[in-house]
C-alpha cells in the first residue's frame, strides 16, 4: 500500500507521498545519533519545560489536529479532539514524574556506597498504529524523550499527516533538530533500520503478525523491544452485576474508535440469569447508534479505515453466520454511501469452529455468549491465545477478587471499560505482546539498568 491521506469517509485520495530516498533514511539516521550525543546531556527539567510546550501546542490546536486523525482514518471528530487531549496529559504526566522515576535508587551492599542508575539506550524505532495515531506515538515519546532518548517513528502508511503534524510538534516544542523524526516508509524497509547499529532498541504497537516480524529482526540483532498487541477482550457479566451500568458501558467499549481498538471489549460473556435482558437492552443501544460522517457532531460510528479493513471484518461475520450463527443485529456493510461503513452488528449461539473462537474483530461486531456461572466464564474469557485486557461486571468482592486473579490478561478492570491511563502500566501477554507502556514501567523499559557498586 503507498503512503497516502485516503478519506474512509468518501474514499477520496486526498494526497499522496513519496517514500524516503535511502539517502534520506540515512541522513536521518546520522541526525538522530549526533543528537542523542548531545541531548542525553541536557537536564531533566529542560526536557520538561519542552514536553509542557508540546502540551500546551496540542491543546491550543486539537480541533485541527483531530480534523487531520478524522480526515486519515475516520474516527469521531469529537473522539479525535479527546485523543489530542490526552496526548497532552501524557506529556505533562511525564513532564512532571520522570524525574522522580528516574532517579537513582541507593542499595545497602558490602560497597561504600551502591545505587542503581538509569540510563538512555540511544535512537529508539517506534512502529505505530493508525488506529490511535496521536495517542499511541505521545505514550511512547513522552517517556522516552523524558529519558533522554531520541525517537524515529516508522507510521502506518494511511496517517501520514499525522505522522508529520506529530514530528512539527516537537519541533515546534523547543526539542533539539534530530530528536524526533518521522520516516516515511514502508513496512518493507523496517528490518534495514532496525539492523543500523545505531539503533538500539524499538517499539511496535500493531498486527501480531506485524510484531511477530519486528521482534524476529529485532532478535536477530539482539535488541531490545516492546510489542503492544492484539487482542479479544472479554467483557464479562455476571448474575451480581449492575446491569444498567454493564450494559450502557458494553456499547461504550465496543464501539470505541468505530470498534477499532485493541482494548475495546470484543466478546460479551455473560451469565444465563441476566443473559435475556442483557441482550435486549444490547440490541436497543446498538439500535440508537448513528452511523454517518465522522465530522458531525452527532455520529457515533463513522467509516473502518481502509476498505481492506472493511473486507477482512466481513468475512469473519459471514463465515460465522454460515456456520450458525445467530444475527441480532446488522451483519454487513453499509451499502447505501461511499466509504468503509460497517452495520453495529451483534452475533450469538455460535457453534464450535468459528472465527469467534479465536479470531480478533477488528470493527464495530459484539460476539454474545452465555455461560452457565462464573467457572465457565473464566474459563470462556482465558480460551483465545490474546491476553490484552479484560472487563467483569460484579457487586460480589469474593467474585472481583477471583477474576482479578484468575482472568489471563495485561490488565483487568472490575466495573469499568478497560482503558489506558498514564498513571498505569499498559500492555498484554500471550500474544498480544509483552513490555509495558505508561507509568513508571513504561519509561524504565528504555533505558540502561545500571549496577553502580564503589568500595
Amino acid at each position: 500500500m503507498g503512503i497516502a491521506t485516503i478519506n474512509p469517509a468518501t474514499g477520496e485520495t486526498i494526497k499522496t507521498f513519496e517514500r524516503e530516498s535511502a539517502s534520506s533514511i540515512e541522513a536521518k539516521l546520522a541526525r538522530s545519533q549526533q543528537t542523542f550525543e548531545q541531548y542525553r546531556k541536557t537536564p531533566m527539567s529542560q526536557r520538561a519545560e519542552w514536553l509542557n510546550v508540546a502540551a500546551e501546542i496540542l491543546e491550543r490546536d486539537k480541533l485541527s489536529f483531530g480534523k487531520i486523525m478524522t480526515t486519515e482514518m475516520g474516527k469521531p471528530l469529537k473522539s479525535a479532539i479527546a485523543e489530542v487531549e490526552k496526548c497532552a496529559l501524557v506529556c505533562r504526566y511525564y513532564a512532571e514524574h520522570a524525574a522522580d522515576f528516574l532517579a537513582d535508587v541507593p542499595a545497602s551492599t558490602d560497597a561504600s556506597k551502591s545505587f542503581v542508575r538509569y540510563q538512555p539506550l540511544g535512537v529508539i524505532l517506534a512502529v505505530m498504529p493508525w488506529n490511535f495515531p496521536f495517542w499511541q506515538v505521545f505514550r511512547f515519546a513522552a517517556p522516552a524523550l523524558m529519558a533522554g532518548n531520541v525517537g524515529l517513528l516508522k507510521h502506518a502508511s494511511n496517517v501520514p499527516q499525522c505522522a508529520l503534524a506529530i514530528e512539527e510538534i516537537f519541533r515546534e516544542a523547543g526539542f533539539p533538530e534530530g530528536a524526533f523524526q518521522t520516516l516515511l516508509i514502508g513496512a518493507d524497509q523496517v528490518e534495514a533500520i532496525i539492523n543500523d547499529n545505531r539503533v538500539k532498541a524499538a517499539t511496535l504497537t500493531g498486527s501480531e503478525l506485524a510484531g511477530a516480524s519486528l521482534g524476529a529482526s529485532a532478535g536477530k540483532q539482539i535488541k531490545k523491544t516492546v510489542l503492544e498487541l492484539g487482542g479479544s477482550d472479554p467483557f464479562i457479566v455476571l448474575e451480581s452485576a449492575d446491569l444498567d451500568a454493564a450494559v450502557s458501558t458494553a456499547v461504550t467499549a465496543r464501539m470505541l474508535n468505530n470498534g477499532q481498538s485493541c482494548i475495546a471489549a470484543k466478546r460479551f460473556i455473560v451469565m444465563d440469569a441476566v443473559a435475556d435482558e442483557f441482550e435486549r437492552r444490547f440490541v436497543e443501544k446498538f439500535q440508537t447508534l448513528k452511523i454517518g460522517d465522522p465530522m458531525e457532531e452527532n455520529t457515533d460510528v463513522g467509516p473502518l479505515a481502509t476498505p481492506g479493513i472493511l473486507e477482512d471484518l466481513d468475512k469473519l461475520v459471514q463465515a460465522c453466520i454460515e456456520k450458525g450463527s445467530k444475527v441480532l443485529i446488522g451483519g454487513h456493510p453499509l451499502s447505501d454511501r461511499p466509504g468503509n461503513f460497517y452495520l453495529p452488528t451483534i452475533l450469538t449461539d455460535f457453534p464450535r469452529g468459528t472465527p469467534a473462537d479465536e479470531e480478533e474483530f477488528f470493527g464495530p461486531v459484539a460476539l454474545l455468549f452465555r455461560v452457565p456461572d462464573i467457572d465457565a466464564a473464566i474459563k470462556l474469557a482465558n480460551s483465545t491465545p490474546f491476553g490484552l485486557g479484560a472487563s467483569a461486571w460484579t457487586r460480589d468482592e469474593e467474585q472481583a477478587h477471583r477474576l482479578v486473579d484468575e482472568l489471563e490478561a495485561g490488565a483487568v478492570f472490575i466495573n469499568g471499560l478497560v482503558k489506558s491511563d498514564p498513571r498505569l502500566p499498559f500492555g498484554g501477554i500471550k500474544r498480544s505482546g509483552y513490555g509495558r507502556e505508561l507509568g513508571i514501567q513504561g519509561i524504565q523499559e528504555f533505558v540502561n539498568i545500571k549496577t553502580v557498586w564503589i568500595k
